[in-house]
């Protein structure tokens, strides 16, 4: 808990707490794997990240600990005995916070040097009696001398001074741990405890969980010779009602020990104050106080998210040398096919908790944030999969961990795009790095799901998960080829935002035109296929799914849903200052146009507004535009209080339902996660608000008004006299997702849902958790609760507020 490590995660400095009444040391957050949460995956704790600058000279972090003892088996049983049409049993559903009988215990971190971290630990006693906390600030290696070394270096923690230990480690160097004197100092080591596991003597008499047995059993489970490889420092605290006290450790490279008095304060001091300018200077002067702080916890999530990730695929398909043998004969392994990929990096990770890996499009919502506060880190991330070790041969990129040969829907280009901009626009070198690991990827995507190779895609569930009457990433029913409206909106897309990439490049050389030329007429021929080839429904003014049988009869999968507005996305304006600056790309585009009439509409909509004429590049053309944007707007279907949803609200009185031979399969309205287990864990949402496909498509609505300004109106929401411009209707969105994190007028924030814990108590109150997706009516968090990574994009709409 609340843990930081060097950059290779050798050495590692958290926090474990007990209460006295637990059966184990509370080090870690407790929560149900896949097949015991009746939505999947959940933790079952409460904590929040509250601050962090991007260089992480200053953090804070917060978690409420019951004082009762935790209710271990009653979550897991309260959670078997619920159904997937049930909410998740929570820990505040047990009871355990009633009276407040509770510990907040706020971790600040502040660095006086790179290699000089001070760490306070303060808890508050928020009940109504005296009571007593353990705190043990503890410090460990990374257990990488059991990975088969013959000779392998062991490092060691021990007790240098009766206020200090010291930790040394063969490549890091001498690192001490100052502390007051009054906690006791425990050793083990960090060891399997084989005895415990299997029965058999282990590597060390000390292993890993000795101070854990030691704190709660008393067993003589640390080492009296007072070192080890993993070490605690023992604080027995008794704490008034009401009242808090803290801890003081510091982590200094060398032997010296480092100051805890006045030294420290002035650093904690300063870093905060630091802090606090760094985020005044960027947070908008048009929001409030509220809006503030959350654009400033959403970023400290985001931050607080990176952690160390290694994983060599070879190694782990062969099996260490250290560990047992392969087994013989071993075929379709997991990620078999990757057997390049060597991970050693810090990764913005989805979420610390539930998704502890990398996620390639996750990563790339993650960066356009980022850019804002950390531009370096931010591009590092964005080029990091693309890298050799990471990109497949092939041109594909690793999805995720559990299935690198996944398909992510392909937002890396988008998200460059976001960065360089965002960054001042002057790292041209860096978008070209991109641009042409980007190429590699682009080709994958057009020879591996284009199936029938006439520019209508595929891709499989493409993050969309249960939204579908079937599992898209399986074979489709009956031999049928799925085509996909969201497959081909992302490839319409992806030529689009390479297009722009490549007119950016073309102003420094001229080669990128004829690049520039490639994309946008690979766009007209998907972008016309989509219009001509099915995905479109005339009757209905939407785009769809649609099943092509061997015989040529194709079934529109007549689900209204994301996957029929994401075609919004697919999106762009040229204005005639960039031709005129581009004269063999406009003569070129314009030789395209009268040599290929037939896929020239979606590339020459052009309109003129202010005296400047501007060309719209979409794959919805204006008169499809106020049909969709109709059904977007329409409260009744998309639009929430909230956001957009989904799925179209009219599916809960007018299910979807799909009969094929084999087949029978119907999509209802579900605002919140999905009875139907067509994924397993906690992929079955079917309904709610996904915060990034809303970004997208707010983004979208700000192209189209770019073109047209103030010349178009239309009413928000749908049937309302209000009329409004796209701009106003980009913001009107902006302002509902935005709303889920805010205070409202009875005090309480939409995410929270309807706990009464959140509503009546300000430290509940403002631990704002930035949820993976949010129910379609209420706004209610779901999903990973601190999926804080590409939620994050709150903070990308409040910093382009408008005043």
């Amino acid at each position: 808990m609340a843990g930081v490590c060097d950059l290779d995660q050798t050495l590692c400095l958290s926090l474990a707490l007990w209460n006295g009444v637990d059966p184990i040391l509370k080090e870690r957050m407790f929560g149900l794997a896949g097949p015991e949460g009746n939505h999947g995956e959940d933790v079952k704790e409460y904590w929040s990240y509250d601050d962090s600058t991007p260089t992480h000279s200053w953090m804070t972090w917060r978690y409420h600990y019951p004082q009762q003892a935790y209710p271990y088996d009653e979550l897991v049983a309260g959670n078997r005995d619920r159904g997937r049409d049930q909410p998740e049993f929570e820990l505040a559903d047990t009871g355990i916070f009633d009276h407040d009988r509770y510990w907040a215990v706020t971790v600040d971190y502040a660095k006086a040097a790179p290699d000089d971290i001070l760490m306070r630990i303060t808890v508050e006693n928020r009940g109504p009696e005296a009571a007593v906390i353990h705190v043990l600030p503890t410090l460990w290696f990374r257990n990488t001398w059991a990975w088969g070394d013959p000779n392998p270096s062991i490092p060691v923690i021990r007790e240098q001074t009766s206020q200090s230990l010291l930790a040394e480690h063969p490549v890091l160097g001498p690192m001490t741990l100052t502390h007051a004197g009054v906690g006791e100092p425990l050793f083990c080591d960090n060891e399997t405890n084989a005895h415990r596991l299997f029965g058999s003597d282990g590597r060390s008499p000390y292993p890993k969980d000795g101070i854990n047995d030691h704190v709660v059993g008393g067993a003589p489970t640390v080492n009296p010779a007072l070192q080890g490889t993993r070490s605690a420092l023992h604080h027995v605290l008794e704490v008034a009602a009401g009242g808090h006290t803290e801890v003081r450790v510091r982590l200094t490279a060398g032997q010296a020990m480092g100051d805890l008095g006045a030294d420290f304060d002035d650093v904690l001091l300063r870093r905060k104050a630091e802090a606090d300018t760094f985020y005044t200077d960027l947070t908008p002067a048009s929001l409030t106080d509220d809006e503030a702080l959350v654009l400033r916890r959403s970023l400290a999530g985001l931050l607080w998210g990176k952690q160390f990730y290694r994983f060599d695929v070879e190694r782990w398909l062969d099996g260490d040398p250290g560990g047992p043998p392969t087994p013989l004969g071993r075929t379709g392994v997991r990620n078999g096919e990757w057997r390049h990929l060597s991970a050693h990096d810090v990764i913005s990770m989805p979420d610390p908790w539930e998704y502890p890996w990398f996620a390639a499009w996750d990563l790339a919502f993650h960066c356009v944030p980022l850019a804002h506060i950390d531009p370096a880190f931010a591009k590092s991330q964005l080029l990091l999969l693309l890298r050799e070790w990471y990109q497949h041969p092939s041109g594909q990129i690793p999805a995720y961990e559990w299935s690198f040969g996944d398909v992510n829907p392909p937002v890396h280009a988008w998200a460059a795009l976001q960065v360089f901009h965002c960054t001042d626009s002057s790292d041209v070198e860096w978008l070209e790095r991109v641009f042409h690991k980007l190429l590699l990827n682009f080709t994958w995507w057009v020879n591996r799901k284009d199936s029938r190779g006439v520019n209508v895609f595929g891709g499989g569930f493409l993050g969309m998960d249960n939204i579908g009457a079937f599992d898209r990433s399986s074979t489709a029913p009956e031999g049928q080829i799925l085509e996909q409206s969201d497959g081909t909106a992302w490839m319409a897309s992806y030529c689009l935002d390479m297009l722009e990439i490549a007119l950016v490049l073309a102003e420094h050389d001229a080669t990128y035109e004829d690049l520039a030329t490639k994309f946008v007429q690979h766009f007209a021929y998907i972008a016309t296929a989509a219009r001509t080839q099915g995905l479109w429904d005339d009757q209905d003014g939407f785009f769809y799914d649609q099943l092509l049988s061997p015989d040529g009869t194709r079934t529109p999968l007549r689900i209204r849903s994301l996957v029929g507005l994401l075609p919004l996305v697919a999106t762009t304006t040229i204005g005639r200052q960039t031709l005129e600056r581009l004269p063999a790309f406009a003569a070129q585009l314009e030789e395209f146009t009268t040599r290929k009439p037939g896929f020239a509409a979606p590339i020459s909509v052009t309109h003129v507004r202010d005296g400047h004429e501007g060309r719209l590049l979409s794959m919805v053309d204006p008169q499809h535009l106020v049909q969709v944007l109709g059904s977007l707007l329409d409260e009744e279907e998309f639009l929430t209080p909230f956001g957009v949803r989904s799925l179209s609200r009219r599916h809960q009185d007018s299910p979807f339902v799909l009969q094929l031979p084999g087949l029978s399969a119907s999509v209802g309205y579900e605002p919140g996660e999905s009875p139907t287990p067509i994924f397993g864990g906690n992929s079955n949402w079917r309904g709610p608000i996904w915060f990034p496909m809303n970004v997208l498509l707010v983004q979208s609505l700000k192209r189209f008004a770019r073109l047209y300004g103030d010349d178009l109106h239309l009413a928000c929401p749908t049937g309302s006299p209000n009329q409004a411009t796209l701009s106003e209707i980009a913001d009107d969105v902006s302002r509902r997702l935005v709303s889920m994190f805010l205070l409202g007028a009875d005090g309480r924030r939409p995410g929270h849902g309807a706990d009464p814990l959140f509503a009546r108590d300000p430290g509940w109150r403002d631990m704002v958790p930035f949820f993976e997706y949010f129910h379609g009516d209420s706004g209610a968090g779901l999903g990973a609760s601190h999926q804080t990574g590409w939620t994050a994009l709150v903070a990308e709409l409040l910093l382009h507020r408008e005043s």
